[in-house]
């Protein structure tokens, strides 16, 4: 997120962090029973894994047996913080963004099938009876984008509007699981080539209107599109553009 494009407007520069990164800090208040000298309420943040769905509302899979999850039982309401300044050496001249809203359990399997591609490791403990998936219902963000560029955003402006892109979500699996099975060597070119991603092995783990997530072991990255997709087709064509691209250096 080093050079951010001046076109970009903040909602859209939020929901690329969202987008772009897979852990985030998660602030919730304490819930009665765990009183501080500050009394219930108090502020708690931890280290979470993120994910999101095809809109970039972020999702997390959390255990009951988390005190984050105990506290988001008794109130739902949270911060989150994405943070794109890693590798920067000035990272407050980078771009980090606080969401605020609530999280709450959800039962999709398509969102739940997303954040396990997102995060392979999910998949050994996501069956567990403690573990479920929350999604968090954004009402506004907050970002610092450097200095100077600091703005409050509201939720229509952060999330990406699925209408008209329902099949996408819904095919998603297949786009990915066909690109991973026979054309591996078109999603390392993204990475080696478009993304300057070194290293062999890499995997595309989802696929949404903006863009398809790639993944190597722990590294991540994003490949965006030039223009949104619809559905499975429209998301072929973006992606043959884009190895076409890649093969020509």
């Amino acid at each position: 997120m080093e050079n951010l494009p001046k076109t970009e407007s903040p909602g859209e520069i939020i929901r690329g962090l969202i987008r772009a990164q897979d852990r985030a800090t998660l602030a919730t208040k304490m819930r009665a029973g765990q009183e501080t000298v500050e009394g219930v309420g108090a502020p708690y943040a931890s280290l979470v894994l993120m994910g999101s769905g095809p809109d970039a509302a972020p999702l997390l899979l959390l255990s009951t047996l988390a005190d984050h999850t105990k506290n988001l039982l008794a109130d739902p309401v949270c911060s989150l913080m994405v943070d794109g300044t890693k590798g920067l050496t000035d990272p407050l001249t980078g771009a980090r963004a606080t969401l605020q809203g609530r999280l709450e359990k959800t039962d999709d399997r398509g969102l739940m099938e997303r954040y396990i591609r997102r995060h392979p490791s999910a998949a050994m403990y996501a069956g567990f009876g403690d573990f479920s998936l929350y999604r968090m219902s954004v009402q506004r963000a907050h970002l610092v984008a450097g200095f100077g560029r600091i703005h409050w955003v509201g939720a229509e402006d952060v999330l990406y509007d699925m209408a008209g892109s329902g099949d996408l979500a819904q095919q998603e699996g297949g786009v990915v699981d066909h690109m991973n099975d026979d054309h591996g060597d078109a999603v390392g070119l993204y990475a080696n080539v478009l993304l300057n991603r070194p290293g062999v092995g890499w995997r595309m783990t989802g696929v949404d209107p903006e863009g398809a997530d790639l993944r190597r072991d722990g590294d991540i990255a994003r490949l965006a599109f030039d223009k949104p997709v619809s559905d499975a087709e429209s998301a072929r064509v973006e992606l043959v553009r884009l190895v076409k691209r890649a093969r020509k250096g």
